[in-house]
């Protein structure tokens, strides 16, 4: 039976290490959330950067914008927002209603307070190797793996899914480590046939059920990092959590795995980018 990769209480470690650090600053970083619109789902996750950055000691302004809000105002708020100097991140809670165009709105957000790694430049110097903000969802993984003392070095890895957000960051970060990386999409054939390669399983394509046993190699780590429910209104990943976890050595729970993971980055890249902007 798999070894249970706990997310929560790593998360909650982590949170703690960045609450220490904040303690001993004499500037607090700052971080500026952005929603438009009423979407609920969009709402629970704000509210939970919001306790998050509490627990940190991170200071935090929330700017909760009509739907009807327009792409000038919602761009001049972002300059704004760019030029201040006790705002170290701003983060545009995605998706954004449909008159606003996503791309130029993620554009408009300094690099330097691009605390969710979208921003081509942050993009950029991942893939080259060069230091800059990690998206916070494939950075919760690596650092899952590290915690765990599990090495991708030397290890295939099959990434399931080619999002901006994570599919394609995830195998970045793993050929940074070494990995031999595949990454797998909808036009894969035999996709069942490229997962049982893997000694690292990372799903992220957002379908109920798709990862089942026969599928996974005896002994692999299986990261699930999708967020679905089920006909039930349970929510759950990917993967065929039971069946799988008596065939892997380690596997993340849905809730509790990776998504505590990626808040707690969002707080770690908050604390980079204070430091960057010079802040001790």
């Amino acid at each position: 039976m798999a070894l249970l990769i706990d997310g929560k209480e790593l998360a909650a470690k982590v949170k703690a290490q960045v609450a220490r650090q904040v303690e001993e600053m004499t500037d607090r970083p700052g971080l500026a959330v952005i929603i438009v619109g009423d979407n609920p789902a969009s709402r629970v996750y704000v509210n939970g950067k919001k306790r998050d950055c509490g627990e940190c000691g991170i200071y935090s302004e929330e700017y909760a914008l009509p739907e009807q809000t327009t792409q000038h105002e919602l761009l001049e708020l972002i300059g704004e927002l760019n030029g201040r100097p006790d705002i170290d991140g701003i983060l545009v809670q995605l998706p954004l209603p449909a008159q606003l165009d996503e791309k130029q709105v993620l554009l408009a957000i300094s690099p330097e307070k691009d605390v969710d790694g979208f921003h081509p430049m942050n993009v950029g110097r991942l893939m080259t190797g060069e230091p800059g903000f990690r998206p916070c969802t494939p950075a919760g993984v690596m650092r899952m793996l590290d915690e765990y003392g599990i090495e991708p070095e030397g290890r295939h890895c099959v990434v399931l899914g080619r999002s901006n957000i994570v599919g394609k960051p995830q195998a970045l970060m793993l050929l940074e480590r070494n990995a031999t990386v595949t990454v797998c999409h909808s036009r894969t054939p035999d996709l069942a046939a490229q997962c049982r390669r893997a000694d690292i399983l990372v799903s992220a394509v957002g379908k109920v059920g798709l990862v089942k046993a026969d599928m996974v190699k005896e002994g692999a780590v299986v990261i699930d990092v999708a967020m679905n429910r089920n006909e039930a209104g349970k929510l759950c990943g990917d993967v065929d959590f039971e069946p799988v976890a008596a065939k892997a050595a380690y596997i993340t729970p849905v809730p509790g795995g990776v998504g505590p993971m990626t808040r707690a980055m969002l707080m770690v890249n908050t604390l980079q980018a204070a430091r960057q902007h010079g802040k001790s």
